[in-house]
């Protein structure tokens, strides 16, 4: 039977539960054992696909096709193993399941309420993956923080959990803040001991107290933080700021986080955690060997978040060419003919992101006109490759009013046209082209190099595509579809072949890009922004 960890957050939201149960997770798999993790998020919409990007980052679609929580990323990227959508469950979906099973009589009549419907539709959705067989532990982030209205029905939850299953078979870690006041010059435990008297007060106790702090804690800190809290010393685990993400692991590991939990759990401690690759990709992180700038021209740049896998993407394919990757935002609603040399001129390759509407479309497509001109290494992503298409269609082709459709419904020239099956559908949360599909490369193709492989599979998540109709126009001038969808002809990827490294992909590869795996494209991109910047350099003129 599976065991379950809890992530609780007191203080503050964005302290890092996610990194922290990633990194908890990474340690716990690479000691043997199975390990999945899962969030339940307390908003009340049902999956984050309708949410803007500004709101609540990126939405992250798994393979088989749920669009979730970014957080799904991070533990992807940590544990290398693919999630679900049983990793991820919010307010919303549990209340639209709760009251579907009320329509239909399911409660024989009864008062439906919180407690105990809701909690034990919450409840039945912790256990599941437990259940299945398939890991030995299961690790659930509850989003938000201790003491949030729209929390409680989950930590009740854990509390019914824990009261149902034996004291070892479960295990809550709460991360806490530790700020650090500059004008006293120390470090305060108040805050901390107000949200373990918040979390006691609902019927939570924390096994495992994480602090998160600027500036490493005294022992004599620890023992106060312990008996004000109620927790063994041992378990008050310091995590300190850091220089990147990746470095969470190996300073939870020096606090001997997986010793204890692994004692409190009664499992058994034989295996020595190995690290060896993860500090390898370390290693190479922060000593690169040269250094390049790639331009991420987008619309949702004040936050990064919002494209929180293709910055991710970038740190690891930087890793793969032992290089630092620079990765310069530019707003695409502020490129223009007279500017777009100024904002891009500098740097050595160019990624235009995904995205959805019309605001910033005319930068995009400045910009790839610019790049596409100049032989800059260029890489589009989903309405990146459309608008690749658009520019071509428009400069090239000479259709100069070519769109698509989402942007111009009316336009003389749709070279983007919405998918044949999407026409009829008026619902917007969870209905587009979601998940993986297969793509078969053409043989000698840039992309086919870069994967060393003819057939892949990638996911997506879209309602555009690249209208076939427009095909042996492009082909016969230039740009040519070298990945397409063997069922349906969706044209998956294009390349113009004449120039050194230019590809847009109807697909997001940033999705699939881990540490152990860094994405071939990505890989690529930066591989080519290196020999770019190379070519560059003007050879030393000779001496007399």
């Amino acid at each position: 039977m599976a065991k379950y960890i809890f992530v609780t957050g007191g203080v503050t939201s964005s302290l890092g539960k996610g990194i922290f149960a990633a990194s908890l997770a990474k340690l716990l798999q690479s000691r043997g054992l199975r390990v999945t993790i899962q969030k339940f998020d307390p908003y009340i919409n049902v999956d984050p696909g309708t949410l803007n990007p500004y709101e609540h980052g990126e939405c992250y679609v798994t393979e088989d096709g749920a669009e979730t929580d970014l957080d799904l990323g991070h533990y992807e990227r940590f544990l290398n193993t693919p999630t679900s959508q049983a990793n991820n469950v919010t307010t919303g979906r549990v209340y639209q399941t709760v009251i579907n099973k009320e329509r239909e009589g399911a409660y024989l009549g009864k008062t439906v309420q919180v407690i105990p419907h809701i909690t034990d539709e919450i409840k039945r959705r912790m256990m599941l993956l437990g259940e299945s067989g398939k890991y030995d532990i299961v690790i659930t982030e509850i989003g938000g923080t201790v003491g949030d209205i729209e929390a409680l029905p989950y930590i009740e939850t854990v509390r019914q959990i824990r009261w149902e299953l034996e004291e070892h078979e479960t295990l809550v870690c709460h991360l806490t803040l530790i700020p650090y006041l500059k004008s006293a010059k120390e470090l305060k435990t108040k805050p901390t001991q107000h949200s373990v008297k918040e979390l006691q007060t609902i019927g939570l106790r924390p096994d495992i107290l994480v602090c998160r702090t600027e500036y490493p804690m005294t022992d004599e800190m620890r023992k106060k933080l312990a008996l004000f809290c109620n927790v063994d010393k041992n378990s008050v685990i310091q995590m300190l700021d850091v220089d990147t993400i990746y470095a969470v692991p190996l300073e939870v590991q020096k606090e001997q986080l997986d010793d204890t939990v692994l004692r409190k759990l009664h499992l058994p401690n034989k295996k020595v955690a190995d690290l060896a690759q993860w500090k390898k990709f370390l290693s190479k992180l922060r000593n690169p060997k040269g250094e390049v700038r790639i331009g991420l021209v987008g619309k949702y740049i004040e936050l990064q978040d919002a494209y929180k896998s293709i910055h991710e993407s970038f740190i690891h394919a930087g890793a793969a060419n032992n290089l630092k990757v620079v990765v310069e935002p530019i707003h695409s609603e502020h490129i223009n003919e007279k500017n777009v040399k100024q904002k891009l001129g500098h740097l050595h390759g160019i990624l235009v992101a995904p995205g959805f509407g019309n605001r910033g479309i005319e930068g995009k497509i400045t910009a790839i006109k610019y790049v596409r001109e100049n032989n800059i290494p260029f890489f589009g992503i989903c309405l990146g490759m459309q608008c690749a298409v658009i520019e071509y269609a428009r400069n090239v082709l000479g259709m100069k009013t070519a769109h698509s459709t989402e942007m111009s419904p009316k336009t003389k020239f749709p070279v983007i046209d919405m998918m044949e099956e999407q026409k009829t559908i008026k619902k917007k949360g969870g209905t587009m082209r979601l998940g993986a599909y297969k793509c078969t490369l053409q043989k000698g193709s840039l992309a086919a190099k870069l994967y060393h492989n003819q057939n892949i599979s990638e996911r997506h998540r879209h309602r555009f595509e690249f209208n076939n109709l427009y095909l042996e126009q492009f082909e016969k001038s230039g740009m040519k579809a070298t990945g397409r969808n063997p069922e349906s002809g969706l044209v998956e990827v294009v390349e113009i072949p004449a120039n050194k490294h230019f590809i847009g992909v109807q697909y997001h590869p940033e999705l699939k890009s881990t540490v152990d795996n860094p994405h071939p494209l990505f890989v690529g991109l930066v591989k080519a922004a290196k020999e770019y910047k190379l070519s560059l350099v003007k050879p030393a003129s000779k001496a007399k």
